[in-house]
């Protein structure tokens, strides 16, 4: 039963050392908006692709996988079914292309929040997070306070 447990801890960490989470942020949100965004880097450090499926926060009744497509001479949202992360590679959610979309959001994410995120990957599992948030508008992700 010892081993089993060992091999099941070995697994998990190794698991949760194939991908980072990179600077992830927000924007605050307007007062009664039902939706927020959320943006970071991903770095899979593993030797194979991975791929981002699902994400969930107590933020939201539900987050969703973006992206911003250009139709003509309009860009549009539209949900997809994940992201895929090269090997030894990154995928960057930032304003304008990738991003997660909480839907619903219990409260307005507001400057200095942390928004708590779990991203699910099909080889690296769970990976928890949590979004700093900045100021309405900002471009770029708030400054880390130390």
């Amino acid at each position: 039963m010892r081993w089993l447990v060992l091999a099941f801890t070995l697994a998990s960490a190794n698991a949760l050392a194939q991908v980072e989470i990179e600077n992830p942020w927000s924007r605050a949100t307007p007062g009664g908006a039902k939706v927020g965004a959320g943006y970071m880097v991903l770095n899979n450090k593993a030797g194979k692709p991975d791929r981002l499926v699902s994400a969930s926060s107590p933020a939201a009744e539900r987050v969703e996988t973006h992206l911003h497509i250009k139709e003509g001479e309009v860009m549009r949202m539209r949900e997809v079914k994940g992201y895929d992360i090269p090997a030894k590679g990154r995928f960057e959610l930032k304003p304008g292309g990738a991003h997660l979309m909480f839907m619903n959001i219990k409260a307005p994410f507001k400057d200095g929040d942390r928004i708590p995120v779990t991203l699910k990957f099909e080889r690296a599992g769970d990976v928890k997070a949590a979004l700093r948030v900045g100021k309405p508008g900002a471009p770029a992700a708030p400054h880390k306070h130390h």
